[in-house]
């Protein structure tokens, strides 16, 4: 009886400490800052609070989604990485997995600074596309996917509140044109394709303004 105990205690631990060896490791902000100011500062911030239009806010950007987009960003094995962007392919080439996920949690950790919309004479459209999307041309809401203040939902969806209109737009042109191609299922190409300059705009500007 004894030894059937002892043998079970062993088994369990055993089975514990190979558990523990397998968990992935938590990903750490700390390095992560390290790499965030030495590789992504001159575009990004050292905070992820971007100072042009050009570069997105990482600030307070869903981790999971970060993550995913530097790993798209990167090619394996020789193929095509699955979203093509030269300056992020060379940022992210001599960056490990470890890296990616690090400096992913330190932009996540970090407050933004939200921009605002613009454009008043469009905010209506563009609230009503985030809100109710448009049955009659078959877009839905935003706010399905993006949330009702833009905040995202992990890991698919970012954070679109307070972004730069400006980049939101050339994003959702990019994936209208095909140009960008890592949306899951072609979820954003297929919507993209519906919205005119207009709505794109629109829509941009008015997530700008989320809170």
């Amino acid at each position: 009886m004894i030894r059937t105990a002892a043998m079970a205690i062993l088994f369990a631990t055993s089975f514990v400490t190979h558990a523990s060896e397998q968990a992935p490791a938590k990903a750490d902000p700390a390095k992560g800052k390290i790499v965030a100011e030495t590789i992504c500062v001159a575009c990004h911030g050292a905070d992820g609070n971007s100072m042009t239009s050009a570069n997105p806010h990482l600030a307070g950007q869903i981790e999971q989604y970060l993550y995913k987009q530097l790993t798209n960003f990167k090619s394996v094995d020789g193929k095509p990485a699955a979203r093509d962007n030269a300056i992020m392919a060379g940022m992210v080439a001599a960056l490990s997995d470890e890296d990616m996920k690090n400096v992913a949690a330190w932009f996540a950790s970090q407050k933004l600074k939200p921009e605002a919309a613009k454009n008043e004479a469009s905010i209506a459209l563009g609230k009503k596309l985030w809100r109710q999307g448009d049955f009659k041309k078959g877009i839905p809401a935003c706010a399905g996917c993006h949330g009702p203040a833009g905040a995202g939902m992990p890991a698919q969806y970012p954070r679109l509140a307070g972004q730069f209109a400006e980049y939101t737009e050339a994003q959702l042109k990019a994936f209208r044109a095909e140009e960008r191609g890592n949306d899951p299922e072609k979820m954003m190409r297929m919507i993209a394709a519906k919205l005119s300059d207009a709505e794109i705009k629109a829509v941009a500007d008015y997530a700008a303004g989320l809170r």
